[in-house]
């Protein structure tokens, strides 16, 4: 596995540990979050405002990497299933992300999936 797969896969232990600090320790100051149905945030702030609203919904996360692959430039790819307990009930969303990563931090991250699965699985 290549450092910037390490990088990615470590992250994922750390949504699922539901631990917001040490999944931002994972970014560059700098970087870009672009959850592609909403605009993208810039900065380690304000990717907190954002991982917060929907990691504090969650009294467990499970996210499950389906596959992983990186190109040759280095941008790591993840097939995955993120999966959230919220009122004892699991929301399960399936997403594609992309993640660029430089000197062992994630600069741009892309996450692509359906927000209306989303939100109506948040409906009882």
């Amino acid at each position: 596995m290549s450092a910037n797969a390490a990088v990615v896969r470590d992250l994922v232990r750390a949504f699922n540990a539901n631990d917001v600090d040490r999944v931002l320790g994972f970014f560059a100051d700098d970087a870009v979050y672009h959850n592609i149905p909403v605009q993208p945030v810039s900065g380690t702030a304000a990717i907190r405002a954002v991982l917060v609203g929907f990691m504090g919904m969650a009294s467990e996360i499970d996210w499950v990497v389906r596959h992983l692959a990186e190109t040759q430039d280095g941008v790591v790819l993840t097939e995955r299933v993120d999966r959230f307990l919220v009122r004892d009930r699991w929301i399960e969303l399936p997403v594609m992300g992309a993640f660029e990563v430089h000197d062992g931090r994630i600069t741009a991250w892309r996450d692509y999936f359906d927000m209306k699965q989303f939100q109506d699985q948040l409906t009882p």
